[in-house]
């Protein structure tokens, strides 16, 4: 930032996707902002570059083209079902997730696309419930891949900031950490911090908190953008919600990078803004080791399509709804309550038709290809080179080719929690034995028939149902699976203009959020569970709010 006599009406501290989407709604309305972040330059976009770059939206053209019948109505259901809002300060998330549907089933896909947004054409079927009609769940695939994945949610925002810093209605400010923010007569006014050692260090990489200076600016009014918790482990522990989930684990991976620490949190608290929700979190189950670590403690997501077996650390086959893809909170309560990870048992036909891996850079012919990388990547023989580099290089894979050397390998892994063979052959035997006929006692195989019907889980995303003892499928493949940390559900306490309240439900003037901050907004308007691609649609949607406001 070298241009000093920038005077902002708006600071948005937090360049990451909520924080330019919001600079870019208050750019258009005639605003000047400052945007401020404590990375470097190359990491502008923030935690959603790495994302896979899905987008929950309701009734668009590319659910239509799939035979999908999807409405405002039966998604406000699966939401309100899944959120199970229940404490009295949720009449704000409330609020947020109806507006949010509103707009995911009205002007949503032709904003994005009017920015430059496309989607891949199979839709993706994600959080599936498994339960009651009124309980958690998306009822259909709702899940739209963005061409260019996370990239490609980024990329228009990250253009047009470079265009309104050229014309002067934007000042970027990187390596500015915001240590206070001022107040006046009960007013956010401005925030000081220090100004860091220039780093150019990757994207995600860890980078030096050395200071070299500080820094204080005052505006009309302040944005927060700064993300969740999900990098600090100390403070997901701290609010882990053990009367709920169990206790928290020793161990977890970090699904996002180490400046997602949640410092900002105790920051507005300090110049009076309230929290709530800091107990609901969205954590999964099924976490990797990534043997090309970019962060600290990285981990990858599987996500899976329906066949893997899945086993708690005890080795007992998990019952439904704890199914791969169907119900993460539930299933990571019931991983918790026999240990603290789960075991996937699959064959070479499973893992070539239904791995994926979470994130831009686990998903090059998305990312950066088209469809002939897709068709190579997706429908060629063998899994997708991601998969492929994990089941050969990653800490958690075992691969052998009868179950004995399986189950061995697997006790060589968690020595502290083995398994007993004759236990787990006895489980897949009496499942294999349900695929004689076309009907079966098996909730896992009548979701498996279920998701075949289908088309883009036939084409893409799900195998054809197979013995997995018979040697014809194999080798055979274990994948111990962690708990990867990811994203907070609440936050700071915002109404519907975008404005953080006070503990007491006051507006703290001057004072705006957005984002994960803000549990994606209001504080929290997933509630307790999460029915995916709202990770970025919800910095999208309180993003626009908090910059049309701010």
């Amino acid at each position: 930032m070298s241009n000093t006599n920038f005077k902002a009406d708006v600071i948005i501290v937090g360049a990451g996707l909520a924080g330019m989407v919001a600079a870019h709604e208050a750019v258009q309305r005639g605003r000047k902002v400052l945007l401020l972040d404590q990375e470097a330059p190359q990491s502008l976009g923030g935690q959603a570059f790495w994302s896979l770059g899905g987008l929950f939206m309701v009734d668009t053209p590319e659910q239509r083209r799939l035979g999908i019948k999807d409405s405002p109505e039966l998604a406000l259901s699966d939401w309100m079902g899944s959120a199970q809002f229940d404490r009295a300060e949720d009449a704000n998330p409330r609020a947020y997730a109806e507006g949010f549907i509103d707009w995911a089933a009205g002007g949503m896909r032709q904003w994005c696309y009017d920015l430059g947004m496309r989607w891949f054409p199979v839709v993706g079927w994600a959080e599936r419930g498994g339960e009651q009609a009124h309980g958690h769940g998306n009822s259909v695939p709702r899940f739209h891949i963005t061409w260019g994945t996370g990239t490609g949610v980024v990329a228009p925002f990250a253009k047009r900031m470079t265009e309104y810093a050229a014309q002067g209605s934007l000042q970027l400010g990187f390596r500015y950490r915001v240590t206070d923010l001022t107040t006046s007569d009960g007013r956010v006014t401005g925030l000081r911090g220090d100004i860091l050692e220039n780093s150019t260090e990757a994207r995600g990489k860890s980078t030096t908190r050395e200071v070299i200076g500080s820094f204080e600016h005052s505006a009309d009014a302040v944005v927060l953008t700064t993300g969740g918790i999900g990098g600090n482990h100390d403070v997901v522990r701290k609010h882990w919600p053990a009367d709920r989930l169990g206790p928290a684990p020793d161990v977890m991976v970090a699904g996002v990078p180490d400046y997602v620490d949640g410092k900002m949190h105790g920051i507005a608290a300090k110049a009076g803004a309230g929290l709530i929700n800091e107990d609901r979190m969205w954590h999964y189950c099924e976490g990797l080791q990534n043997w090309d670590p970019i962060w600290p403690n990285h981990g990858i997501r599987i996500l899976p399509g329906p066949s893997s077996l899945w086993f708690d650390a005890k080795g007992d086959r998990m019952e439904a709804p704890y199914l791969p893809g169907f119900d993460t909170l539930g299933t990571l309560k019931r991983i918790l309550s026999a240990g603290q990870h789960s075991w996937f048992i699959l064959t070479q036909k499973i893992i070539e038709k239904e791995f994926a891996l979470s994130g831009s850079e686990q998903n090059p012919d998305l990312t950066d290809g088209g469809w002939r990388d897709v068709l190579k990547a997706r429908l060629g023989k063998g899994a997708t080179p991601a998969v492929e580099a994990f089941k050969k290089n990653g800490a958690d894979f075992i691969v052998a080719d009868d179950l004995e050397t399986l189950v061995a390998g697997m006790n060589r892994l968690t020595p502290d929690a083995p398994v007993v063979l004759d236990h787990i052959r006895g489980q897949i035997a009496a499942r294999d034995l349900q695929l004689t006929n076309p009907f079966a006692k098996d909730a896992q195989i009548t979701a498996i028939r279920g998701a075949r019907n289908y088309r883009g889980d036939k084409l893409i995303r799900t195998a054809k149902p197979h013995a997995i003892l018979d040697p014809e499928n194999g080798p055979l493949i274990a994948v111990r699976l962690n708990i990867l940390t990811r994203k907070s559900l609440g936050g700071l306490h915002t109404d519907m203009q975008g404005r953080v309240l006070t503990p007491k439900g006051d507006v703290l003037e001057g004072l705006y959020a957005a984002g994960e901050v803000c549990g994606f907004g209001g504080g929290g308007y997933h509630g307790y569970n999460a029915l995916e691609g709202t990770f970025l649609g919800g910095c999208l949607y309180s993003g626009r709010i908090a910059g049309q406001n701010a």
